[in-house]
C-alpha cells in the first residue's frame, strides 16, 4: 500500500534493502535490510544465523541461486521494534567495493526484498514512531554538517532538544484552550467564568518564547549554511591569492592583469567553530566592460548578505578605498586585510590624509597583514574571523534549541501569527469565543505539523486534568 507520495507506508509487505555506506572504493561497506520479512530473506543467504539480537557474529554470505560465496561479512540482527526503523532490520558489513556489497544486494533483492527510496529507512523510522520529522531532518543536518558548531547543533537536535522546545509550546497553546473550552462548555460551574487577565497573561508568556525561539533563526542558517565571508576590494590586490592560500588548494585563477576574476568564486573553509563560505568576488572598480560589470553586479550582492566582509588592499589608498566601498554594500562586521605583506610590509600608523577611524577600522594596528605566497598572518586571519563571528552571537544561544530551517521558521511565525489574532480577538470581543478560539487551533496545528503530531483529544485531556470538572 502507497501514500501520496508513492513511498511504502508503515506495515508494508515490502522488505527494502539498500547500501547504507558511501559507494565506491573502501575498506567496508555496510548495507541495511529492513522489513517484515527481513529475517527470512537474510536467512536464504547468511550461513551462519546470529542467534543473540544486537550481537555481532561472522558469517559466510552465499548466493543460494549460484551457490557461490559472495563473502565473509559481520551480520547485527535487529528485531522489531528494537531498531533504527521499528522493523526488523539486518544490517551486513561485508568488504567494499563496487562487486562485492553490489552481488549481496543483488542476491536480497533476488530473494524477495526492493531497492528502498532515497530517504525510505528514516521516513519508516519516523512513521513507526522512532523519531519525529525534526529529528529525521536533524540526521540530514549531522551527515551534512561542515562544521563542529553545526554537528553539536544537529545532535542536539537529534537528541530531542528542539522537538522538547515544540512540544512545550504546543502544551502552552492547549492549556490557553483548555482556559478557553473550560469557559465555554461549563460556565455555569462553581468556579465562575475564566478571569480574562489569566488568557491575556498565558498569551503573552507564550507570544514572548514563540518570539525568543524565531530570533534564533539567523544563527540556525549561519550554522547550518556557513557564515559568508566576502573577500572585497579592487582588483590585482590579492584578493584571489588570498582565497587560495584560505582554501589550501588553487581554486581561483591568479594573474597580473586586473579585471581577472570576473564572477564569484564560492568554497568551504571548516575552521572548527564555524564552516566559513568564503567567496572571491570581482575587483570592485568602476568599468565599462558589460562583462566586467555583471561580475561586480554580483560581488555587491554578496556583500548585502556578508556575515564578514575581508576588506582587501595592498596600500594604504586601496586598503581605504575597499573598506569604503565595502561599508556602502554591507552591514556586516569588516576585517581589513593588508595583502601581499611579503613584498610590501606595511607601513606602521600610515593611512591616507583624512581617512576617519571608527569602530570598525580604529587604528592600523587593527590592520590584519597577511601573506598569501609565505602563509604569514593566515591563522591570524582565520582567528580574527571566528571571533569577530562569536561576537555577535551570544554563546547562550546554542546551550538553547536553534531553528534551523525554512519550514520550522515558518510554522514558528504562523503559529505567533495566530495566537495574536487570537489575542486581538479575545481582548476586544470582536469575535465569540469559539470563533477566536479557531486561531489557537491554528496555532496548535502550526507546530504539530513540525514535529508530525496530530491530538485534537489533547484539549479535552487538559481540561479534565487542570479542572474538577463533573464534581
Amino acid at each position: 500500500m502507497l501514500d501520496v507520495t508513492g513511498l511504502p507506508l508503515s506495515g508494508s509487505e515490502d522488505t527494502i534493502v539498500a547500501l547504507a555506506t558511501a559507494p565506491g572504493r573502501g575498506a567496508l561497506a555496510t548495507i541495511r535490510l529492513s522489513g517484515h520479512r527481513a529475517h527470512e530473506i537474510a536467512r536464504t543467504i547468511i550461513t551462519t544465523w546470529p542467534v543473540v539480537a544486537r550481537h555481532v557474529g561472522l558469517s559466510a554470505i552465499t548466493d543460494p541461486r549460484a551457490g557461490t560465496v559472495l563473502d565473509r561479512a559481520i551480520v547485527i540482527r535487529y528485531d522489531a521494534p528494537h531498531s533504527y526503523t521499528g522493523e526488523n532490520l539486518i544490517e551486513i558489513t561485508s568488504h567494499g567495493g563496487a562487486v562485492v556489497p553490489g552481488t549481496i544486494i543483488a542476491a536480497l533483492i533476488d530473494q524477495g526484498a526492493r531497492h528502498a527510496l532515497p530517504g525510505e529507512f528514516t521516513r519508516r523510522a519516523v512513521l513507526n514512531g522512532k523519531l519525529d520529522v525534526m529529528q529525521a531532518e536533524a540526521i540530514v543536518d549531522l551527515v551534512d554538517a561542515r562544521s563542529r558548531r553545526a554537528q553539536s547543533v544537529a545532535l542536539a537536535q537529534l537528541d530531542g532538544g528542539l522537538s522538547r522546545r515544540i512540544l512545550s509550546l504546543r502544551d502552552a497553546l492547549i492549556g490557553i484552550e483548555a482556559l478557553i473550552a473550560y469557559d465555554i462548555d461549563f460556565p455555569e460551574e462553581d468556579d465562575g467564568p475564566v478571569p480574562a487577565e489569566r488568557v491575556v497573561m498565558a498569551c503573552d508568556k507564550t507570544l514572548a518564547d514563540l518570539a525568543a525561539l524565531q530570533a534564533t533563526s539567523p544563527v540556525g542558517e549561519l550554522v547550518r549554511e556557513g557564515a559568508v565571508v566576502v573577500l572585497a576590494g579592487a582588483p590585482n590586490v590579492g584578493k584571489s591569492s588570498l582565497f587560495n592560500a584560505l582554501l589550501g588548494q588553487p581554486r581561483a585563477i591568479v594573474t597580473d592583469l586586473p579585471g581577472t576574476t570576473r564572477d564569484a568564486l564560492e568554497a568551504v573553509v571548516d575552521v572548527g567553530s564555524w564552516a566559513l563560505r568564503l567567496v572571491d568576488t570581482a575587483g570592485l572598480r568602476d568599468t565599462t566592460d558589460r562583462i566586467e560589470r555583471l561580475g561586480i553586479e554580483m560581488s555587491e550582492q554578496y556583500l548585502d548578505r556578508a556575515a564578514v566582509v575581508l576588506a582587501c588592499g595592498d596600500s594604504p589608498e586601496m586598503l581605504a578605498a575597499a573598506v569604503a566601498r565595502a561599508r556602502e554594500r554591507s552591514a556586516a562586521p569588516i576585517i581589513s586585510v593588508w595583502t601581499k605583506a611579503d613584498v610590501q610590509p606595511m607601513p606602521p600608523g600610515l593611512l591616507p590624509h583624512g581617512y576617519q577611524m571608527t569602530a570598525d577600522h580604529p587604528a592600523s594596528g587593527s590592520i590584519m597583514a597577511v601573506s598569501a605566497e609565505s602563509g604569514f598572518g593566515l591563522n591570524a586571519l582565520l582567528d580574527r574571523i571566528t571571533a569577530t563571528l562569536s561576537a555577535s552571537v551570544s554563546p547562550m544561544v546554542f546551550d538553547a534549541p536553534v531553528l534551523t530551517r525554512a519550514r520550522h521558521r515558518r510554522a514558528v511565525t504562523e503559529a505567533g501569527r495566530e495566537l495574536l489574532a487570537f489575542r486581538s480577538a479575545w481582548t476586544e470581543g470582536r469575535l465569540p469565543a469559539p470563533v477566536a478560539a479557531t486561531h489557537l487551533r491554528s496555532a496548535v496545528v502550526a507546530l504539530e505539523e513540525m514535529i508530525g503530531a496530530v491530538g485534537v483529544e489533547d484539549v479535552l485531556d487538559r481540561v479534565f486534568a487542570a479542572f474538577c470538572v463533573g464534581k
